[in-house]
């Protein structure tokens, strides 16, 4: 008989599994691993997109931490942001007689050939926080609530700036405008569109307002998108924008950056030219917004450097593609709670959508450390 698993029995060893991962072997490169008893042995393919970032490197090791403990073997593959490696990577899985994959893509319009293979194999795909876009061969989508994680980093953004209080309410007579500049990820991330339209729906009436300015003019997502997500990009861009548009002593406010990596770089940015080096500072880091609750991200929030981030609980998204994988090789339909918002262009992908929360420095103990996704003594070193 086939074991069935829960979600509480899963999300007790995921949770062991990025504690591990978090203390210090989450920068393992062990591709490949047996599984253990139950999950009748199977062979389940993970690709995931880059080890450049801890937090895929944690996603990565609890979907395989989850899927072990459910008996099952897997393959787990980083792509090291190079589209022809993960496309060779899962051709790989496939051929090894991988029974389901499990992808997070680096360029969602580049693996048609790939899952068609898939698909005339019978291989059940689940793309995981990323939608693999133009094809009809993925079977389901486990992700957060992408255009809320924008909403989210808008939010946290007017609060910075004394705009809206913490509980999101209007904050009477707040004297504008404040200068503001936009930050997209990467164009050819599906997430990257919905971050951006949920932050610009609500931006736009505080810009119509005349609450909010963007001096650069650069209110377009192709304009402030930052090619595969790059840290370094984003510094780049952020001194462009400075050299280009607050040259003349106009002060920025805050910046909406959509991801911790990009945000580092954007700091940097504005340290060197004069900001900071706290928002308590003479001349005050602007607000910079973030998200994914990356250990050095952390430690600039709690050190008022960085204004905030969002909490996407890994642990979560992990426990749950999971589940849906146990659901597809048992020959059964994965449980959705969405089948309307996630069209790639061919289908509709039915999909399994978790929350978010906004992290500031007096909530980092109640959202990370009480959890355990961080401890105390990494959120202080700002290292995992």
């Amino acid at each position: 008989m086939r074991r069935k698993i829960t979600i509480a029995a899963i999300g007790a060893t995921l949770a062991l599994g990025l504690a591990a991962c978090s203390g210090g072997g989450a920068g393992s490169t062990d591709d490949s691993t047996s599984g253990g008893e139950g999950g009748e042995g199977q062979l389940v393919g993970v690709a995931m997109p880059t080890q450049t970032s801890e937090r895929w490197i944690a996603d990565g090791d609890a979907v395989k931490e989850g899927l072990e403990a459910a008996g099952y073997k897997v393959d787990l593959q980083y792509g090291n942001d190079d589209i022809p490696t993960q496309q060779s990577q899962i051709d790989q899985m496939i051929t090894k007689g991988a029974k389901l994959l499990i992808v997070a893509s680096i360029d969602g319009t580049a693996l048609a050939n790939q899952l068609q293979a898939a698909a005339d194999a019978g291989i059940p795909v689940i793309a995981y926080d990323r939608l693999i876009r133009d094809t009809e061969n993925v079977d389901f989508y486990v992700t957060f609530d992408n255009y809320n994680v924008g909403v989210q980093q808008a939010t946290s953004l007017l609060v910075g700036l004394g705009v809206l209080d913490e509980d999101g309410v209007a904050v009477p007579d707040v004297a504008g405008p404040f200068n503001i500049e936009l930050f997209a990820g990467s164009l050819d991330d599906n997430n990257a569109h919905f971050f951006w339209k949920g932050a610009m729906d609500t931006l736009e009436p505080y810009i119509e307002e005349g609450i909010l300015a963007v001096p650069s003019g650069q209110t377009d997502i192709e304009q402030a998108a930052i090619l595969r997500w790059q840290q370094e990009t984003a510094q780049k861009r952020m001194e462009d924008l400075l050299t280009s548009t607050y040259g003349g002593g106009a002060k920025l406010d805050g910046v909406l950056s959509p991801y911790d990596g990009l945000s580092r770089g954007i700091i940097t940015a504005l340290q060197n030219a004069g900001y900071g080096p706290t928002r308590s500072a003479a001349t005050p880091m602007p607000v910079v917004t973030g998200q994914d609750a990356e250990i050095a991200s952390v430690k600039l929030i709690q050190d008022d450097v960085q204004f905030s981030t969002i909490f996407k609980d890994t642990r979560k998204l992990a426990e749950q593609a999971v589940v849906s994988a146990d659901q597809f090789l048992a020959g059964e339909t994965p449980e959705s709670n969405d089948k309307d918002t996630y069209d790639n262009g061919v289908k509709v992908v039915p999909s399994y959508l978790l929350e978010s929360d906004i992290v500031y420095a007096n909530n980092i103990q109640a959202l990370l450390i009480d959890t355990g996704y961080w401890t105390a003594e990494q959120v202080e070193k700002g290292q995992a």
